[in-house]
């Protein structure tokens, strides 16, 4: 089918873990591990699957940012329905020990996200996925949730290189709201990345 897969994915610990000798040296899986793009190529290989395969990686707005190309995909006919995939596995110990000698994890563990008392965001991993399509009235099947509006944008010069600029976060919310056709009064319900961006 004219089907996307959008996979936000940063990580390459794999192969890290391949090459150290972790994971039992080199193997048939080292090469295709090292790369990215073959996470979502290989899902569209597997499925037969014929619409865009993008692997996007921009640190932890992957996923997010993922959705955005997959529903930019959908509106401009490069495919007919799309699968958004959010992955990240923590498999070697030296990914921690980078982070904390960059002092960006939280010695608490934990985040505490909006908050004076924020020291650091806490890693974690997981992988999630949705398929998106068109509605309409007309539609059958579950559907969970509407995607009404999206935005993308770089915080550019802030704080620190980990530290959200409040400015540029509040522009791409309004963005949002604006291609949503919503205003700030409708919203009663915010997630964020540990760190509020």
């Amino acid at each position: 089918t004219n089907t996307g897969v959008y996979v936000g994915i940063q990580n390459t610990e794999f192969s890290q873990f391949q090459q150290d000798g972790d994971g039992g040296g080199l193997s048939p899986y080292t090469a295709t591990g090292a790369s990215l793009a073959i996470a979502s190529n290989r899902i569209s290989h597997h499925l037969g699957l014929a619409g865009p395969a993008l692997s996007i990686d921009t640190a932890c707005s992957s996923s997010l940012v993922a959705l955005d190309a997959a529903c930019k995909g959908l509106a401009g006919g490069d495919c007919e329905q799309s699968v958004v995939i959010g992955v990240d596995l923590l498999l070697s110990v030296k990914g921690y020990l980078a982070v904390c000698a960059a002092r960006m994890l939280s010695p608490r563990g934990r985040c505490a996200t909006f908050s004076s008392d924020a020291d650091g965001y806490a890693r974690g991993e997981g992988c999630g996925a949705v398929v998106l399509s068109f509605t309409s009235e007309n539609a059958t099947g579950l559907c969970w949730a509407n995607v009404l509006g999206t935005a993308v944008n770089q915080d550019g010069r802030s704080a620190t290189l980990t530290a959200p600029n409040g400015p540029r976060q509040e522009a791409v919310v309004r963005r949002a709201l604006e291609r949503a056709g919503l205003t700030s009064a409708s919203v009663g319900y915010i997630e964020t990345h540990g760190t509020g961006t």
